[in-house]
């Protein structure tokens, strides 16, 4: 209770202060911007994706770090001094079991140098928490996450150019222009690796997709949270949308993008987005109501889209303090045929999202 007063405190006392670095025309430079943004005010490195087959896919992954400025500090010399806070969270979904584990971890950082507890490379991609980490090596990412009764070990490779979302890596997550992320993915990664259940290592391979994004203002005042699929289709296309929701449910923003094997992405303003939801599942523990399946129409189509597995519900109330479902689903084309696998997450309907 003492840590979560504290973390409370620190997040509530963060000003306005962070650089305006999130704007329009900024050209994201790489390896520097697979590295960390100490001047945002939050970013996340995060990774998704299933192993097995695509008829038969056996797990679910997904592991993220977050980094969050306090505004606490600033002027404290040491690299106790409590800048930044630095999240992760980890979930396996055994689909054979019908189980889901989910761990998360937190710690704070001074923002120089590194630390056993947790740091962030400004230079490239390369964050840890303790014993939980993930680095770029060769342009591959790779994952070593350790939690209680599960282990992941995993090597993403890419296997398509990095995909700038919305205009040219600047995403607009709101009527205001400051309402906005710098966001690019990595879709289509071949994983390769290992998981560690009961004391039983398996190696497997499937696909992935990774996520960077970092904002100072990422909803507005009158968002609940939002739904975001990233989905990699198996004819090596991909397509991501997501909607950020008014406290009724209707949209208050929405986005994506569609890149066909080899073309440009063609990317999608908040009149090329619909989400309707379908069957719902209610969590036994948090007791809040998911759409499960969905129709999204999009310029590239209309698909409907169904969780693998109900009960994915993540609670982070322990770290960043949300409780959200995030979890493996199909795509499905008007022919009902399976077409592609990715992640599903929603968020708020648990509780209004404050994002830290």
């Amino acid at each position: 209770m003492r840590r979560r007063a504290w973390l409370a405190a620190a997040l509530a006392a963060w000003s306005a202060s962070a650089d305006a670095a999130i704007r329009r025309g900024q050209a994201l430079v790489f390896p520097r911007d697979h590295g960390a943004h100490l001047d945002a005010r939050t970013e996340w490195w995060y990774a998704t994706g299933w192993l097995g087959t695509e008829a038969e896919p056996r797990w679910g992954f997904q592991l993220t770090f977050f980094r969050s400025r306090t505004g606490l500090a600033e002027g404290v010399a040491g690299r106790f001094a409590a800048r930044q806070l630095l999240f992760g969270h980890a979930a396996l979904s055994d689909l054979a079991q019908r189980r889901h584990r989910h761990t998360q971890r937190i710690a704070r950082w001074s923002g120089e140098g590194s630390s056993a507890l947790g740091s962030a490379s400004v230079v490239d991609g390369d964050v840890h928490l303790g014993r939980w980490s993930l680095r770029r090596d060769g342009g591959t990412w790779l994952a070593q996450l350790p939690a209680e009764d599960f282990t992941l070990e995993l090597s993403l490779q890419p296997t398509q150019p990095l995909l700038l979302q919305g205009d040219a890596g600047f995403s607009r997550k709101g009527p205001d222009e400051s309402q906005a992320s710098h966001y690019y993915s990595e879709p289509q990664l071949a994983v390769r690796g290992a998981v560690t259940l009961d004391g039983q290592r398996v190696e497997a391979s499937g696909r992935g997709w990774l996520d960077r994004e970092w904002s100072d203002h990422y909803l507005a005042g009158d968002a609940v949270g939002w739904d975001w699929i990233g989905i990699n289709l198996f004819d090596g296309s991909t397509l991501m949308a997501f909607r950020i929701r008014h406290p009724d449910g209707s949209a208050l923003w929405a986005g994506g993008s569609f890149r066909p094997p080899g073309r440009p992405a063609v990317d999608f303003g908040p009149g090329d987005v619909k989400f309707t939801a379908g069957r719902r599942w209610t969590s036994p523990s948090s007791q809040a109501s998911y759409p499960v399946e969905w129709q999204i129409e999009t310029r590239a189509g209309r698909f409907a889209l169904r969780s693998l597995m109900d009960a994915q519900e993540l609670d982070s109330r322990g770290s960043t303090g949300a409780i959200y479902w995030e979890g493996l689903a199909e795509l499905l084309d008007s022919a009902g045929r399976r077409v592609g696998l990715g992640y599903l997450e929603m968020t708020g309907y648990a509780a209004r999202l404050r994002m830290q």
